[in-house]
């Protein structure tokens, strides 16, 4: 088993979980696996960064694949007996104005991947993160826009500092059923599944930062969600205004917070900066 602290990028054969690695090969003290569904695409990913002299690994990884999550775990632990930097970054959007996918199917196909396929991510991750670890969510300020489309019962609910997962795990297949039946907008969504699923990530994030101060208190362990920005890549598109490497500086910063720092922890950044939720 090898000493060697390890971090794990999800979704990171392109956009910001590319940079996001770059930055960890320059920055991170042990070894970087970059991630990606397809292999083929993962590798030519590494031979980049690999032209640029730096050393990183590769895993397949599929968040929407709970055999190919648990093969990670499983070469995780047997090689390093653990993880010391998790990145959930893997996500996908529709172009909501321009998409003609039925809003039902956007919601269920989104929420697949952003909520419940980070939250699998973690639920089968989060016990390897050795003590000092750090945990980033990638979310998005959408996220907070979102909430503040939601009805005060919602934002309530979204805002509680003892709402559990499983409740979370309600509220997000509600309003994939909600939409489902065209009555998400009666019963107090805002009409955006990214920002849903979003949500979903941000108070995730709120709840596992909790769980780990009550169960792993001495573990010093930081979990965090945090917004890139608005980033020039496949999802956002070419008129945005930062850079990936810019995207991944917020997201860099948390997974390499040194390890005396006692927070942020269970808080939303944006710009190095945490936001109110």
């Amino acid at each position: 088993m090898s000493n060697v602290p390890v971090a794990v990028v999800t979704g990171s054969n392109k956009g910001i979980g590319f940079a996001i690695v770059r930055a960890l090969c320059k920055q991170f003290p042990g070894d970087v696996y970059l991630t990606a569904r397809d292999p083929g695409r993962g590798q030519e990913a590494v031979a980049k960064l690999q032209e640029e002299g730096l050393h990183v690994l590769f895993h397949q990884l599929d968040i929407d694949d709970l055999q190919s999550i648990r093969a990670l775990r499983d070469f995780l632990k047997e090689k390093y007996g653990g993880l010391n930097v998790l990145v959930n970054n893997a996500g996908i959007a529709f172009k909501e104005v321009h998409d003609t996918t039925p809003f039902a199917v956007q919601a269920e196909v989104t929420l697949k991947t952003n909520f419940f396929g980070t939250r699998n991510v973690c639920t089968e991750l989060l016990p390897l993160v050795k003590p000092y670890g750090k945990v980033v969510n990638v979310s998005s300020m959408v996220s907070s826009s979102a909430l503040g489309g939601c009805s005060r019962e919602l934002q309530q609910k979204f805002r509680s500092e003892t709402i559990t997962e499983d409740e979370l795990v309600e509220l997000m297949t509600k309003f994939v059923e909600d939409t489902k039946k065209s009555v998400h907008e009666k019963e107090g969504w805002p009409n955006t599944a990214y920002g849903v699923s979003k949500i979903g990530v941000t108070v995730l994030s709120r709840i596992q930062a909790r769980m780990l101060n009550e169960k792993r208190k001495g573990d010093h362990i930081l979990l965090n969600a945090c917004c890139p920005g608005w980033v020039r890549t496949d999802m956002a598109g070419p008129k945005a205004t930062k850079s990936p490497d810019e995207g991944a500086e917020t997201p860099v910063y948390l997974a390499l917070l040194p390890s005396d720092a006692d927070g942020p922890h269970g808080q939303f950044l944006s710009n190095k900066t945490v936001r109110t939720w």
